[in-house]
């Protein structure tokens, strides 16, 4: 029996990655769509603002995209046809120590290796391994918890990535490769004592030796605009400027999806669910959030470090000791002295983003959810340890807490942008234990956004699997299959 006349098939409320992606799904079955973003430009975390001074373009939340390159989902979209260009540094991360040097991530896993000297074995055997692997178990990795289709290779990225980050780096004896780990793990936002912080350090580390770990021309709105753009060359509909507070505000559809996290869901669809659903939403967790500071500089920043002078991508956190010492402290309620900072200095490699000779800087550093600190000497003090002189360069800055990261966007708990904490408890079973983690209580409504498997990102897959799962259940169809066409995201060297 046909299903009755609607307004749409399905309404995507948020235009995050997920929402995005979740429409575009929706949208390539043959499904007509509508996208609605409270704010008056789609893309959620994909933003990109003139923060400090004109013509410094600086990426409001998200800046480097691996996750976006190695997603496959994305990798079947035709999105340079519809703008959106890469650039690829060099040097994807590198991360300094206290005496000038640095480890760093190069595209080239026996580069990277060699320069980790006694480790560089034992790096090459790690990441051969999971790289080898990763075109079985990426669709895997980056979804629900299902039977995979490689069980025994997805059985040896499982063993390595469950376990804690501090129990991984015991295979390395050198602080050059323990300190590469550590920042790579630390991404994780939790202890890395905790289990499976070792999942996200290692398929940042696969994609970055595979994919990149890139900047997209002209900012993170460029993502969420190719998106968008080809969202609607298939026809779908977006409106913004429309805060949704209640599911009565929607048209008439199907299906709707949301890329919310459960605290909203609650909010604007909670009297349609089951005491019980409400009840685990209501103990979804919310994990560590992030003081967020960006500058406009006069020249580039003077790192000591030659591999730092070329990385899109900084991690300053010395040793592993220091940075557990301190994601453990910020995780009990704590600011630390010298806290972990993830630094991102994309006018390198894409002139675009400051006036000609001038350059920008991105960063931000983990704090207790919630809190309203001020870490800007203390992030500061950090990038002045690895460069000395970086202060004399500032000409602007701004700056963001945790009250004003949620303020921008309301996913972002606490200042939790990984949309709810990843650790062993939910991982897979974000934001409630069901058969269908994308599915709620109510028929015909759905979640879609990083609050579900696999979490945190711009990989869109979260959106993707819950299309998936609306398409099966109310439409009886399947989405586009993942068979990726890496042609289609740009992976020219555009610098």
């Amino acid at each position: 029996m046909p299903l009755p006349k609607k307004d749409y098939d399905a309404v995507v409320v948020g235009s995050g990655p997920n929402g995005l992606a979740a429409a575009i799904a929706m949208q390539q079955a043959g499904c007509s769509v509508l996208l609605i973003e409270g704010r008056n430009e789609i893309g959620g975390g994909l933003s990109t603002q003139e923060l400090t001074l004109p013509g410094f373009l600086h990426d409001t939340c998200s800046a480097i995209h691996p996750l976006a390159a190695g997603s496959p989902f994305f990798q079947t979209l035709p999105l340079a046809e519809h703008g959106l260009q890469f650039v690829y540094p060099p040097v994807a991360a590198a991360h300094p120590f206290d005496d000038g040097t640095a480890a760093v991530l190069k595209g080239s896993i026996e580069e990277t290796a060699r320069l980790l000297g006694a480790d560089a074995d034992v790096y090459r055997r790690l990441m051969q391994e999971v790289t080898g692997d990763w075109q079985l178990i990426d669709r895997d990795v980056l979804g629900p918890l299902h039977l995979p289709k490689h069980p025994l290779a997805m059985a040896r990225f499982g063993l390595k990535a469950v376990t804690s980050a501090l129990y991984l780096s015991k295979r390395f004896s050198t602080r050059e490769a323990k300190g590469l780990w550590a920042g790579m793990a630390a991404h994780s936002i939790q202890p890395l004592s905790n289990l499976t912080t070792s999942a996200i350090g290692l398929v940042l580390m696969a994609v970055g030796h595979l994919r990149g770990w890139p900047v997209p021309l002209g900012g993170s709105h460029s993502v969420a605009r190719a998106l968008a753009s080809y969202f609607v060359s298939l026809g779908g509909h977006i409106q913004t400027g429309f805060y949704v507070s209640s599911l009565r505000q929607l048209p008439d559809a199907h299906a709707v999806l949301f890329d919310v996290t459960p605290r909203q869901l609650l909010q604007i669809a909670g009297y349609r669910f089951s005491s019980l659903y409400q009840w685990q939403l209501n103990r979804y967790r919310y994990g560590m959030g992030v003081f967020k500071v960006d500058w406009a500089l006069d020249d580039a920043i003077p790192f000591a470090a030659e591999g730092c002078r070329t990385a899109g991508t900084v991690h300053l956190g010395n040793t592993i000791e220091e940075i557990a010492l301190g994601e453990q402290l910020t995780s009990k309620g704590g600011h630390a002295e010298k806290p972990f900072v993830l630094l991102a200095q994309q006018s390198l490699f894409d002139v675009s983003r400051a006036p000609k000779g001038k350059h920008t800087a991105w960063a931000y550093c983990h704090v207790p959810n919630g809190s309203t600190r001020d870490m800007t000497a203390a992030i500061e003090n950090q990038v002045e340890r690895f460069a000395p002189g970086f202060r004399e360069r500032i000409i602007g800055r701004h700056t963001m807490n945790t009250a004003q990261m949620e303020a921008y966007n309301p996913n972002f708990i606490g200042g939790d942008i990984n949309g709810g904490i990843l650790d062993v408890g939910q991982l897979f079973t974000r934001p409630a234990l069901r058969y269908s983690p994308y599915r709620t209580a109510a028929k015909g409504i759905y979640i879609c956004s990083s609050s579900t498997p696999p979490g945190g990102g711009v990989h869109g897959m979260c959106g993707y699997h819950a299309a998936k799962q609306a398409l099966k259940d109310i439409f009886k169809l399947e989405p586009t299959p993942l068979h990726a066409n890496h042609r289609n995201i740009s992976a020219a060297n555009a610098g």
